[in-house]
């Protein structure tokens, strides 16, 4: 049921509007029954922009102790600390904050066969995919789940949140690996700004056939940038099935999607130190620019914040042993070493951060030494030097002509959208 929408291309929500729509519908909810005891999933500090943590708050205001655990859809990333949360979340007590422990405090709903897993692969795979989610979701005894977070362009599954909050936010290890292979495998530029995908069909699967007694309402909104390159709200939808999401997917496509008349030669990210610290997180720079670069374009990332390759420590030593070489060297390293079999996610990540050699890919990173981003695959370039040329407090997003006579497209938060030509795009 769809119980709250409202937004389009041109709005703008502030967040007095937010925690109207929110309390709207909450009351809605207790006139069946006052609700006791309530579990909030937001995302982690990497989705700060996506208004979740407001939301939370607000949510908090509404219920007061009703509201007895926080969860922190983490997935794979590293924990929030204090200083995180206070900051995402103003006014909530940081003690109603859990951890997801996403190697061992997982409970699995049930299995999806590899039969379904084939057909939507087309025959790529054939293992069967764990449903699972963390433990306190099944033991909690919840009467309702807040599932909140922003729909945006993603790489692996197509459109970001609805229920990969659930099963890979507070998913476990086999499924979040298998979620991020079926993806990588299928195709990354067949799905990204897609709501219907094999990723997003899986999830599906596993909402409707083991997640039916959940008691969820999902909080889905939609964030753009203005004119002035300020970020706004453009929509909040608020339901507990797919319409919620679909909606909000719609308004996103429009919000978030950048088609471009002609390839781009030379993009310049910018990752915000406070949100990327890893190339895990970092690629996105790759991920979401790679369908506008053009054939031996380049792609510059400056990336202050970046000090490892991978958020947890195993996937970072994958990550410096196997190194972003392409689709086929990926797949024969998966064939011929257990742990990356072990591994998959950190796989589909390889996969997903080589421009497959199409387009060049330049970090200029404040952690990370010139052998090691080389020993990757990656070109380096000094950050100190990168800057100079590329000030990113002098660029506009969008095209920028330099002093110099230089163009550049110039990206101030890779998160936030998708770019694409439509040429690229539609094939």
């Amino acid at each position: 049921m769809l119980y709250f929408t409202r937004g389009d291309s041109n709005s703008i929500l502030t967040d007095d509007d937010l925690k109207q729509g929110l309390f709207e519908t909450l009351g809605k909810l207790e006139n069946s029954g006052k609700l006791k005891k309530i579990l909030a999933i937001p995302p982690d500090f990497t989705r700060f922009h996506s208004k979740a943590g407001i939301l939370t708050s607000y949510s908090y205001e509404y219920f007061g102790d009703r509201l007895t655990d926080i969860l922190p859809a983490l997935g794979t990333h590293t924990p929030m600390t204090g200083e995180e949360i206070s900051r995402m979340f103003p006014g909530v007590p940081s003690y109603l904050f859990r951890e997801h422990k996403w190697k061992k405090d997982i409970k699995t709903l049930g299995t999806i066969p590899g039969s379904f897993i084939s057909e939507q692969t087309e025959g790529k795979l054939d293992f069967d995919w764990p449903a699972q989610v963390n433990s306190l979701l099944i033991e909690g005894d919840f009467e309702l789940i807040l599932s909140l977070g922003q729909v945006v362009p993603h790489e692996v599954v197509g459109m970001a949140n609805y229920n990969k909050n659930i099963f890979v936010g507070t998913g476990g290890s086999e499924g979040i690996n298998k979620s991020h292979f079926i993806g990588a495998v299928y195709g990354m530029e067949r799905m990204m700004g897609r709501a219907d995908t094999p990723v997003r069909r899986v999830l599906n699967y596993a909402t409707e056939n083991f997640a039916q007694d959940l008691p969820i309402l999902y909080i889905l909104t939609v964030i753009g940038m203005d004119d002035n390159g300020e970020l706004v709200t453009r929509g909040l939808f608020i339901g507990d099935d797919y319409e919620c999401f679909k909606k909000a997917s719609e308004l996103s496509l429009k919000v978030n999607f950048k088609m471009l008349d002609k390839p781009l030669k030379k993009v310049v990210v910018y990752l915000d130190p406070k949100e990327f610290r890893s190339t895990w997180l970092g690629n996105k720079s790759i991920y979401r620019t790679r369908m506008a670069l053009a054939d031996d374009g380049e792609l510059i990332v400056l990336a202050p914040g970046v000090k490892e390759f991978g958020e947890d420590p195993e996937i970072d030593r994958l990550i410096r042993k196997y190194g972003y070489f392409g689709t086929e060297k990926t797949l024969e390293f998966v064939k011929q070493n257990e742990e990356l079999q072990n591994s998959l996610g950190a796989a589909a990540h390889l996969i997903h951060g080589s421009s497959e050699g199409r387009f060049s890919i330049t970090y200029c990173p404040g952690g990370l030494s010139r052998e090691e981003i080389e020993s990757v695959n990656f070109k380096y370039a000094s950050l100190e030097d990168m800057i100079k040329l590329y000030n990113p407090e002098e660029l506009k997003d969008g095209y920028n002509t330099l002093s110099n006579g230089e163009e550049i497209y110039y990206i101030s938060n890779p998160a936030l959208g998708l770019w694409a030509h439509k040429d690229r795009f539609n094939s």
